[in-house]
């Protein structure tokens, strides 16, 4: 029967469904709405996946109960498009989506896109690719070529807006990183199709008393980068790096933390904005000693900004000195932002 929630979560609509588990953050996978499993649970929803399922051969196919604000329609996609370098992308792998940016169209016609999450690199054909596009406030943005009727949103939340962590701990950071040390490759690198090109040795660059950015992986910390130094070279691809803002429990000194290759990088060059930011530019924004990743929802002023957090469905104002053009750290080179 019919509810009075949205057209997509009405049950048998068929829907896009997103996880935040490990090695899949920016993955989404198709299915049905079956139902609300209970009145108590009003932003709840048991969904049947369309190529997941619960035992190998395939017959069952798997069920989850899953909040709103990870479910979606599913995403418009054009019939033709002619795909470019640098554009946002979702790659079909492995029975999902995933969000991923173009890094090289190859002779064969086919494109090179690199994943942030995974920092992985896989080839795709034309026809395993749409544009990114994100559900914000009951449309897609960008909208689909000749949709007129797709409204502008002034503020790019969702319904279930998640709380945004707005303390950064130095213990919590520990803990990710004593994680890190015992992770696996994931599910992007799992079949072993990690293109030879997708990681170079960075020997020369990541060497003792280098400035580089580190980040982390955990909930609340994703899509955030804060300097250091490297003290020393630890061992293969590994690097105890010392905070330039982050101090120790007692204040006596700057916290030092050991990184992989995976979550370090250089500092990335300065980009002179001689103009202010646009609306869907991609940035940094310098908050709690950290630059975090966003989207410019809105201009305020020619010197202050709204800026969308899309791992944290949250937006915060911030002035023009506190952001900087987003790059990307692509095989040993910087790739500039682009529009989302």
């Amino acid at each position: 029967p019919s509810t009075n929630d949205p057209p997509h979560l009405q049950p048998g609509s068929q829907v896009e469904i997103s996880s935040n588990d490990p090695g899949f953050r920016g993955s989404w996978y198709t299915g049905v709405i079956i139902k609300r499993p209970s009145s108590k649970k009003p932003n709840k929803f048991l969904v049947q996946y369309t190529h997941l399922f619960e035992d190998e051969a395939g017959t069952t196919p798997l069920k989850e109960t899953i909040d709103a604000v990870d479910i979606r329609p599913l995403a418009p996609r054009e019939s033709t498009r002619k795909f470019k370098f640098s554009e946002e992308v979702d790659a079909y792998y492995n029975d999902g989506w995933w969000e991923g940016v173009i890094t090289k169209e190859l002779e064969n016609g086919n494109f090179h896109v690199y994943f942030k999450r995974s920092k992985e690199q896989l080839e795709f054909g034309e026809e395993q690719l749409r544009l990114h596009r994100e559900w914000i406030n009951g449309s897609w943005t960008p909208p689909l070529a000749g949709d007129e009727q797709v409204k502008e949103s002034d503020r790019a939340v969702t319904e279930a807006k998640m709380k945004f962590n707005k303390v950064v701990t130095q213990e919590k950071l520990k803990r990710d990183n004593a994680a890190s040390k015992k992770k696996s490759k994931s599910v992007l690198a799992g079949s072993g199709e990690k293109l030879g090109s997708g990681k170079i040795t960075m020997d020369k660059i990541f060497c003792k008393g280098a400035h580089v950015e580190v980040t982390s992986d955990e909930d609340g910390f994703e899509g955030a980068w804060f300097a250091g130094t490297i003290v020393k070279v630890v061992g293969k691809d590994r690097y105890l790096v010392q905070y330039e803002s982050l101090r120790t429990d007692d204040d006596t000194d700057f916290l030092k933390e050991e990184f992989d290759d995976l979550h370090i990088r250089p500092c990335p060059p300065e980009i002179v904005m001689a103009d202010r930011f646009q609306k869907l530019d991609e940035v940094d924004a310098f908050y709690n000693d950290g630059w975090w990743v966003g989207v410019i929802s809105k201009v305020l002023s020619d010197s202050k900004y709204e800026v969308y957090f899309k791992a944290t469905k949250e937006e915060m104002k911030f002035e023009h000195s506190e952001l900087r053009l987003h790059q990307d750290w692509i095989n040993g080179k910087w790739v500039a932002a682009f529009q989302v």
